[in-house]
């Protein structure tokens, strides 16, 4: 397998469950208006300038995020324009068919704003499960990940590489160079990903910049790679909506992540 499905917004949910159960990858197109992207843009711009130039100029090879490019987390609480997109529908849906069935309440894993510019090398194919090594290959649903596209997408800008089923290999696997595939996506498209599909950040060939916005979840039993407590401010949880409120960590995953509201209300 070597292409990555693509739908429209409009698709069917099953439909789309069921290519990402498939391919372990899947953009869905015309998903988010200009002025959400614009404002996410916006909010994130001062954030992501600000990094010092060391972090973005140099490049170790061997390093796992490559230079030239540019990661700011903390989305929910810096950038108010992106909350829609946290608990958008297709999202939803596709948490619920995945990670739904392994865990009473998944939650935000990872949130960011990255910017890929002129002259980054490809980043190495990894897992978002990596992390959770004592799981062997392949491991259940911990993790569905989401990539927005501020910016268009393509092989030359830096689009993400993909290896499509690989979601279901063992750890003797490799993948071989004609089995992996750039996702292009036009602006204002998504691109969904299994934690267990090996993908990475692709090199940028060409003179434009590649900005996506990424919003991934996991299973509410493990621990964020995000430290969602520490990267929401109390006075910016009075304000989220209740389904934000739950995916930071504001509603218990069973009998795990008690809290009393006394101490830092609600």
């Amino acid at each position: 397998m070597s292409t990555i499905p693509s739908l429209k917004a409009g698709s069917d949910p099953a439909q789309m469950a069921k290519a990402l159960d498939q391919a372990g990858c899947l953009v869905v197109t015309n998903v988010c208006e200009r002025e959400v992207r614009d404002g996410v843009e916006q909010e994130m711009r001062s954030h992501l300038d600000s990094l010092p130039d060391e972090w973005i100029e140099t490049d170790d090879p061997d390093a796992f995020y490559p230079g030239k490019t540019r990661r700011a987390i903390a989305i929910v609480e810096r950038a108010q324009a992106a909350w829609p997109l946290i608990t958008h529908p297709i999202s939803t849906a596709l948490c619920m068919h995945h990670l739904g069935p392994h865990c009473e309440q998944y939650q935000l894993h990872v949130t960011g704003a990255l910017e890929v510019a002129p002259g980054a090398r490809e980043q190495v194919l990894h897992r978002e499960e990596d992390t959770f090594p004592f799981f062997p290959l392949p491991r259940p649903n911990l993790i569905l990940a989401s990539m927005w596209a501020v910016t268009q997408f393509t092989a030359q800008n830096g689009g993400t590489r993909l290896v499509p089923g690989s979601h279901r290999w063992d750890a003797k696997r490799k993948a071989t160079p004609d089995e992996v595939v750039a996702a292009e996506m036009p602006a204002g498209s998504v691109l969904y990903w299994l934690g267990g599909t090996l993908h990475g950040a692709g090199a940028n060939t060409s003179a434009e910049r590649r900005f996506g916005l990424i919003l991934t979840y996991s299973v509410g039993w493990v621990r964020q790679e995000e430290n969602q407590s520490l990267s929401v401010t109390p006075q910016t949880v009075a304000k989220l909506p209740s389904e934000i409120k739950a995916l930071v960590g504001r509603e218990p995953e069973g009998g795990l992540g008690l809290f009393d509201p006394r101490v830092i209300p609600t």
